[in-house]
């Protein structure tokens, strides 16, 4: 983790700098990381207040399990991809039952069937003798509404350990069954309590286990076309196994000692309009997504990230919480057999933590100034992952929402709206669209034709069609400089003498409010689009044009610069948000009383 930590370090400038080239306009005395004992101060603090406040628990359910990864996932760090497999049908007993699993079997510890169900009445309560493959093995038939009827032949075979349905079915009846059996490992591999099928990996183990169902006359038929939907890890796209994996939680829906739920204060946030989230229809998702919500697994099996600070006493099981990582001997016992938790949070615990944490550890000033802040602008895609987290941790911490406006923006898809990937060679390199169009060009290509929350079509002739318009900007401006002496930019507005004056300024006064409003609602690509049309069509075009008569004529020429370095500066204040680079290059060139920087300067009214 040393070497890691120092990788780091040494190469984090890279993004940085990215970020610079790019325009982002942030304060980087301020730049704090993950890591930085500040943050990991302010993490812990938290974890170990919510065990004060009884939300915090480390239990045993069933985790979301990647095999590849070797850690659990939360859902909401899986998909769901719909898939055709096979459903096999199988001899259990005196039954008939459907399964894609049949690997499984080995651990199950019950048959159920659903109570109304008539056809399996008589067998409720009763054990059945199941042939196992490896040896005949006695099960209880239990009674559960969960089970489906129409699913299968309505009988279903319950394995506590590899399936979260079955796992809470087996919760509902413990005094009635044996608890959860693992047959199968971390690494996705049948363990020693399958027999033959010791060390296969589940495909394999799963073929083999059907030839020899098949060989004994277990198996009764094969539906190749059955289609279900299967948990995927979001990161590799690898089969989650269910496993039964110790986890630390925090319950979102428990009440507090002061305060509601996790859950209920981030729920009336938003329902009171205490946070706006554009675009609307994400509050709908929100919403139903938060009325769903499980206890969150914050601990994962990964090495790299804050690590969990507790330890626990090998002689009397004690846990303890030690932030400070100082304690050397069990709190109960005084045994100095103390076991660090080798496990790290959740990346989401600490960055739902962002909003305060950063400014905490900068000082009570800047927490004190700048919290809560006004906008967080963020893909729709994490508007759970973080966005959710970043509240509910924000109220138990503070007591206040961390933001007041959530602005969604969609994810950058190539041209054929396909999500871009190395393996589709479909990948645009932001880096390397600046060396060819200048980052002006992507800037405004990115926001020009996407609303919030709708998903970006990128292909690289929209950049390049923004390229041309850094172009046409940068010509306009060159006409206007060539043409207008040394006259400095007009502070008021000049006189309207002719229509086409008259005109011009009207509809640069309309442009400008049209742009302020739609900013002020968060509207960016109709921003754009409004500088843009006026700036290239009204402007040039028509404007421009008219004006290179109006130069000629002594009588207008004078007023007429000043129309145009006016208009100019105007235009160049306006579009400064999208096109920074140019249009500050723009603005140094203009002769001025004051000679400050174009991005400190009020905005135009």
């Amino acid at each position: 983790m040393l070497y890691v930590q120092a990788f780091v370090q040494q190469n984090k400038h890279i993004s940085e700098e990215g970020l610079k080239r790019l325009g982002a306009s942030c304060d980087w005395s301020r730049n704090i990381f993950t890591l930085d004992p500040r943050i990991v101060k302010i993490v812990y603090e938290t974890f170990l207040q919510m065990h004060k406040d009884g939300i915090l628990y480390r239990g045993e359910r069933i985790s979301n399990w990647c095999v590849k990864h070797q850690t659990t996932l939360s859902d909401l760090e899986t998909k769901y991809e719909e898939r055709q497999d096979p459903l096999y049908y199988m001899k259990y007993g005196p039954f008939t039952l459907a399964t894609v699993r049949p690997e499984t079997k080995f651990g199950d510890t019950a048959v159920a069937v659903n109570p109304e169900d008539k056809r399996y009445k008589q067998y409720i309560g009763n054990e059945i003798e199941v042939e196992m493959l490896t040896r005949p093995v006695k099960l209880k038939v239990i009674a559960d509404s969960a089970v489906d009827i129409e699913f299968g032949t309505g009988v279903v075979k319950v394995t506590p350990a590899h399936d979260a349905a079955d796992f809470e079915m087996w919760q509902r009846h413990k005094d009635e069954i044996a608890g959860p059996k693992q047959v199968i490992d971390k690494f996705g591999r049948l363990n020693e309590l399958t027999g033959p099928y010791s060390g296969l990996k589940i495909k394999e183990a799963r073929e083999k286990i059907v030839a020899d169902l098949k060989a004994k006359g277990l198996l009764v038929k094969i539906d190749s076309e059955y289609k279900h939907n299967v948990q995927l890890c979001y990161k590799c796209g690898t089969v989650i196994e269910p496993l039964i994996v110790p986890q630390w939680y925090v319950s979102t829906t428990k009440s507090l000692p002061d305060k509601p739920s996790l859950r209920d204060m981030a729920t009336k946030a938003v329902t009171d309009e205490t946070i706006k989230i554009i675009p609307d229809k994400f509050e709908k998702v929100f919403m139903n997504w938060m009325e769903n919500l499980r206890d969150w697994p914050i601990s994962r099996q990964i090495w790299w990230g804050i690590p969990i600070p507790v330890k626990y006493c090998m002689d009397c099981n004690e846990v303890i919480i030690d932030i400070e990582d100082k304690i050397i001997k069990c709190t109960k016992c005084t045994s100095e057999k103390l076991e660090k938790d080798p496990d790290t949070f959740d990346t989401w615990f600490s960055s739902g933590q962002w909003p305060y944490a950063t400014l905490m550890a900068n000082g009570e000033k800047d927490y004190e100034t700048y919290f809560p802040t006004s906008v967080m602008e963020t893909g729709w895609d994490i508007l759970f992952f973080w966005v959710a987290r970043m509240i509910m941790l924000s109220y138990y911490r503070t007591g206040k929402e961390p933001f007041k406006t959530v602005f969604l923006h969609g994810l950058v898809r190539d041209k054929d709206r396909q999500k871009m990937s190395k393996s589709k060679g479909n990948v645009i390199d932001p880096l390397g669209v600046i060396d060819t169009y200048g980052t002006d060009a992507l800037r405004f290509a990115l926001i020009f034709s996407t609303a919030a929350g709708n998903d970006i079509p990128l292909a690289e002739d929209k950049i390049k069609g923004m390229k041309h318009f850094a172009n046409k900007l940068w010509n306009i401006s060159r006409f206007i400089l060539m043409n207008s002496g040394d006259i400095p930019a007009p502070q008021e507005k000049p006189a309207t003498i002719t229509e086409a004056v008259k005109q011009i300024l009207n509809d640069l006064e309309i442009t400008i409010k049209t742009v302020t409003d739609s900013l002020d609602k968060l509207q960016l690509h109709e921003a754009a689009q409004s500088i843009y049309h006026f700036t290239w069509h009204t402007f040039a075009d028509v404007y421009i044009e008219s004006s290179k008569i109006q130069l000629q004529d002594d009588a207008q020429k004078e007023n007429t610069q000043k129309i145009l370095v006016y208009s100019l500066a105007q235009i160049l204040k306006t579009l400064h948000p999208f096109m920074p680079y140019i249009t500050e290059v723009i603005w140094d060139k203009i002769p001025k009383d004051e000679n400050k920087l174009l991005m400190i300067e009020k905005w135009p009214q």
